[in-house]
């Protein structure tokens, strides 16, 4: 078997499904194999592993950091992801596209450096983890208010959203201090 990867509506974003084994015990499954995310277009390499674990309508985001890429995916529970394209030279400019990642349906984000982020769990127990590609610093990151109108992000919300203080408080887009495309990444940022 083989890594399967689904295209997105931007250029660099895509969605990989890893081998799965599963029987009446559950299923086992490889999160990632350099070579074999290599030979399947990730050509990234991640220096920083992170977790961070949520309940339901807890929302991220959105989050930014122009010189770090993300893999991301669903180790426990059910999240709603979305990515923006910040990229000021990029045809998809302020464009998003959500997805739906599980721990059932093994589906694994790439986001290139470039990009908003930010996700709803969408269940009572969710486990995020996500590979950078660069270390985190943060004089480069940055946050675009999650409920933007300017974006017009359709958040499958259902209930009061739970939304850390930081990202109540983060500008709108129009108010960001979103850094210039390309100048703002490394020589290396895409699969």
């Amino acid at each position: 078997m083989a890594i399967v990867t689904f295209g997105t509506i931007f250029d660099a974003a895509k969605v990989f499904v890893p081998d799965v084994y599963e029987d009446d015990r559950g299923f086992f499954k490889e999160t990632y194999t350099a070579h074999k995310y290599r030979e399947a277009g990730l050509t990234d390499t991640f220096v920083q592993d992170s977790v961070s674990f949520s309940s339901r309508n807890v929302i991220r985001g959105l989050h930014y950091d122009f010189k770090m890429s993300k893999f991301v995916q669903v180790l426990r529970g059910k999240i709603w992801d979305v990515i923006v394209d910040a990229r000021s030279t990029s045809p998809t400019y302020l464009k998003w596209q959500g997805f739906v990642l599980s721990e059932h349906n093994h589906r694994q984000l790439y986001i290139p450096a470039g990009f908003l982020h930010g996700f709803i769990a969408l269940a009572d127990d969710v486990v995020f983890s996500y590979k950078h590609g660069s270390l985190y610093d943060p004089k480069s990151e940055g946050a675009v208010r999650w409920n933007d109108p300017a974006l017009g992000i359709a958040w499958p919300l259902v209930g009061e959203p739970r939304v850390s203080v930081k990202d109540q408080n983060a500008p709108l887009l129009a108010d960001a201090a979103i850094p210039a495309w390309p100048a703002a990444i490394p020589p290396h940022a895409g699969p």
